[in-house]
């Protein structure tokens, strides 16, 4: 199984609601290493552009004044398969699907609201973890 990296998001809800340690604990304790950390309130602006995908889409504007409303908690994590893994321990997008056990499942409090952001794909992954972070100050183990 490939090492790779990802980006993980712990959204403005989930780090009011003091859960930053619990949700990196649920990566750290299924294999993945956390190897860049950064607590940042994101403004409007930079929801925007990271978000820039779904311009024009109905949900758009309710996800930027969410996404910009408190601090978010942006994870750079490595691993074994570690976009699908992260995916699995997040859970669907929309928490009334998630799992038990999951995040959304647990810190969710709607669609958008949902807790955690993660990359998709090796693609988004790389494009993401590159907007966030100066990727050759990542560490590596």
């Amino acid at each position: 199984m490939p090492q790779e990296r990802t980006l993980v998001m712990i959204k403005p809800n989930a780090v009011k609601k003091n859960a930053i340690g619990a949700i990196i604990h649920r990566f750290e304790s299924r294999g993945l290493r956390v190897v860049g950390a950064r607590l940042e309130h994101l403004s409007k602006e930079i929801c925007e552009r990271f978000y820039t995908e779904h311009k024009g889409k109905f949900f758009f504007d309710g996800l930027m004044e969410f996404m910009s409303s408190g601090p978010t908690m942006l994870l750079a994590l490595e691993g074994e398969d570690a976009i699908s893994l992260s995916r699995e321990i997040m859970g669907d997008t929309d928490p009334e699907k998630a799992a038990a056990g999951t995040i959304r499942a647990e810190y969710a409090d709607s669609m958008t609201e949902n807790a955690v952001h993660g990359s998709d794909s090796p693609t988004s992954a790389q494009r993401e973890l590159e907007f966030h972070f100066d990727l050759d100050q990542l560490c590596s183990y």
